[in-house]
């Protein structure tokens, strides 16, 4: 992205390149559960991947910012759908005993693309071209898409929601609102200001909606769980956004090389994962989400050392791999959490609510440390002071986290 954003001389709005990919999601995130409820993941899946590939192509043929973004708001169609569909596919799969696993596996099946994904995109950005990391996609998600699609048909069928229409409407506005924010943010006026404020008032009053009752006050039981899921990726991938950025402005190191801190991170987040799937499917996870949020904060608190010591960069791969350990021992043990609590015929709302808040999280986290970093941009250019205040922002989501994760216990029953 360092690259793309030079390129297309769209460094003031980098950050649109992720969050549109995150806005347009949310919308296919609740549409996608609720076709997954009436008829099973088969359709969420196949339109997701259809979608998520002709993105990647609208991204790699992109002339400037403007095509680049619809090309990842096209992706964040397809890969809406298809992550609330494997959601499904897993309640649906496997039995509450063998979930932990499952889902271990879904987070160990990121280590390869996690291993090589970042310094093989680095190296054709600096060494090809930045459009052949997007035109490369279709070749590794079509095939075992069509390897996967004749086995779904068993999974087929469910219950339909008698309130599609109203959560769509909803999820529509949520979409909107949480573009207003994005878009308001960066326009670093005071009309922008006053965007991103009504964005965001769209946005609280659509997931009222979209999210289980008593979410947005964190009531006990699955609504902390879901949100459990928003206060981790809002910490993790805010900072992440970043974090090349840093090591390329600041400390000087190719692209190829900040992508390569990205993937030292790969094992330990599998190794986090695989960690959470030794504990019994059916207990309460709060601890170990906890657990991992405290590891998170750990990491975001260490890594402007990365930009603010004379140490060697490389201790950002530390910091970050440490972070990722924590993700992995706190994301599943939410969706494992998720899943328990919540009965066969919402399984897909559910899991769809997972997604939306992780989305709308990140964007909001994206948001608020885009308006430092475009504000510092415009003054000038972003310091390592910068880039420090920004993580230390992701590190409060993450804080709050550890603060409320024993709220993901249901309350006793009287």
């Amino acid at each position: 992205m360092p690259v793309v954003a030079r390129e297309l001389d769209a460094l003031q709005g980098y950050t649109w390149a992720f969050s549109a990919f995150l806005v347009t999601s949310l919308f296919s995130m609740v549409a996608g559960g609720l076709w997954s409820d009436a008829t099973g993941p088969r359709g969420p899946l196949i339109a997701g991947v259809a979608a998520f590939s002709a993105g990647a192509i609208v991204a790699g043929v992109a002339n400037g910012l403007p095509v680049l973004v619809v090309g990842r708001a096209v992706q964040g169609l397809g890969g809406g759908a298809v992550i609330v569909g494997i959601y499904v596919l897993i309640a649906r799969a496997y039995d509450v005993d063998l979930r932990p696993k499952a889902f271990s596996l879904l987070a160990a099946s990121w280590v390869l693309p996690a291993l090589v994904g970042p310094f093989v995109a680095g190296w054709l950005a600096e060494s090809v071209s930045w459009r052949a990391v997007f035109l490369l996609v279709p070749l590794f998600v079509v095939p075992p898409a069509v390897l996967l699609f004749p086995r779904l048909g068993q999974f087929a069928g469910g219950t339909p929601h008698g309130a599609i229409r109203a959560r769509l409407v909803a999820a529509g506005f949520a979409t909107a609102g949480l573009f207003a924010l994005q878009d308001g943010v960066l326009r670093l006026s005071l009309l922008g200001l006053v965007e991103a404020l009504g964005g965001l008032v769209v946005l609280l009053v659509a997931a009222r909606r979209l999210l289980p009752p008593g979410a947005l006050r964190f009531a006990r039981g699955l609504p902390t769980s879901v949100m459990m899921r928003g206060l981790l990726a809002a910490a993790y991938f805010s900072a992440e956004v970043f974090v090349p950025l840093a090591l390329v402005d600041i400390r000087g190191l190719s692209v190829t090389a900040a992508g390569l801190v990205l993937s030292s991170a790969a094992l330990m987040w599998v190794t986090g994962s695989f960690t959470q799937s030794r504990l019994p499917g059916d207990q309460d996870r709060s601890s170990a989400v906890r657990t991992g949020a405290a590891v998170v904060t750990l990491c975001l608190v260490t890594l402007p050392l990365a930009v603010l010591t004379s140490l060697p960069p490389w201790v950002a791969a530390v910091s970050w791999a440490v972070g990722a350990f924590g993700m992995g021992l706190s994301v599943p043990s939410v969706s494992v959490q998720v899943m328990r609590l919540s009965p066969d015929a919402e399984q897909g709302v559910n899991g769809a609510a997972i997604q939306i808040v992780d989305s709308v999280m990140v964007v909001v986290g994206i948001s608020l440390l885009s308006l430092g970093h475009a504000a510092a941009v415009a003054s000038g250019g972003a310091t390592a002071s910068t880039y420090t205040a920004l993580w230390l922002g992701s590190a409060v989501f993450a804080v709050v986290a550890v603060v409320l994760a024993g709220r993901m216990r249901p309350s006793l029953p009287a």
